[in-house]
């Protein structure tokens, strides 16, 4: 066990620094061969803090371990706003001038409903997938659109995001490196039967074995170990953009990355060939609802931000110490359930 988890944590260390070289890497190049400095932001702010999240889950999904992957997107949501934002308003407090988040937020919200829906008989098909797909391809256009009418502050905010160098070579050598990075550390923290790396026996390593270890299930492992390891370079990230005063960036961040895991990689999964979804059967009814108690979990935690964006536009220290208790309840009732 002791093996395992050393592995797991210096992948999740590989996540990081692989992560952050591919931005680096991919803003540089966007910028090298045309690409605004303002659009190649709006990318970086919706892609980049999934990185850890897309890479564990490609891995994951090719060996077979589909509920892990399952559970790490939808648990990465819970953990974006409950554990993110939490952090970074304790930190200092979030004020937010980006209008297009509101409705950025919404898609959020019928996002996850739609998946509640459309999953509803224990699958979302291939169809289904290309849907939310779709979604997303839609709702990126529109925060694109919706753009060019924010204030000149959040423009420039946004485009000083994407600001590196644009050397080619360099920023070739930084994307590849990148991918390596997050390749290695995936394989690192997923582990499980039949991964090796360069011979390497990596059966009794990563999240797979911490997870059979601690008694947990694929998709509670998915949901809790990984989507916390993989969200913690985001809580840093998040609380010193907080600290500058960056309020825009951290809820960006944390509304955009959780629209690209829910539409993109949940999405993605399904498109790839039909994904069946653990059925939860609410309390002591017969009534059941796909991955129910964690994706209720994920909805109610998007609709405490409507409040905020909908408001004063600001998320204080207190409403942060509310969220990090809502977080931490929410996953003493994971555990708890898991135990019954």
């Amino acid at each position: 066990m002791l093996t395992a988890i050393g592995l797991f944590l210096l992948g999740l260390v590989l996540l990081a620094l692989g992560g952050d070289s591919i931005v680096k890497g991919a803003a540089g190049l966007a910028q090298r061969f045309g690409l605004s400095a303002f659009t190649t932001g709006l990318v970086l702010v919706a892609f980049a803090t999934s990185l850890p999240e897309l890479g564990v889950n490609l891995v994951a999904i090719f060996h077979g371990q589909d509920e892990l992957a399952l559970g790490n997107a939808v648990g990465s949501n819970v953990a974006n706003i409950g554990l993110t934002l939490g952090a970074a308003a304790l930190a200092a407090p979030i004020v937010v001038r980006w209008r297009a988040l509101s409705p950025l937020l919404l898609v959020l919200v019928l996002g996850t409903i739609a998946v509640l829906a459309l999953g509803a008989d224990g699958t979302l098909s291939r169809g289904e997938g290309m849907l939310l797909l779709l979604a997303f391809v839609a709702v990126f256009a529109f925060a694109l659109a919706r753009g060019r009418h924010e204030s000149e502050a959040v423009r420039s905010d946004i485009a000083a995001y994407a600001q590196t160098s644009t050397l080619t070579v360099q920023n070739l050598i930084r994307f590849a490196l990148g991918a390596a990075l997050v390749w290695l550390g995936s394989l690192l923290v997923v582990g499980g039967e039949g991964m090796d790396l360069f011979g390497l026996d990596l059966s009794a390593s990563g999240a797979a074995t911490i997870g059979k270890g601690l008694g947990l299930s694929p998709v509670l492992t998915g949901l809790l170990p990984v989507a916390i390891g993989t969200t913690l370079p985001e809580v840093a990230a998040a609380v010193a953009a907080a600290r500058r005063g960056q309020g825009d960036m951290v809820m960006g961040h944390v509304i955009g990355a959780s629209v690209v895991n829910l539409l993109v990689i949940v999405g993605g999964m399904a498109a790839c060939g039909a994904l069946a979804l653990p059925m939860t059967v609410m309390g002591a009814s017969r009534f059941a609802l796909p991955l129910g108690y964690e994706l209720l979990a994920a909805l109610a935690f998007a609709l405490m931000l409507y409040p905020v964006l909908r408001g004063d536009l600001r998320v204080s220290k207190a409403e942060g110490v509310f969220l990090l208790v809502a977080y931490a309840a929410w996953i003493a009732f994971e555990l708890l359930m898991a135990g019954k």
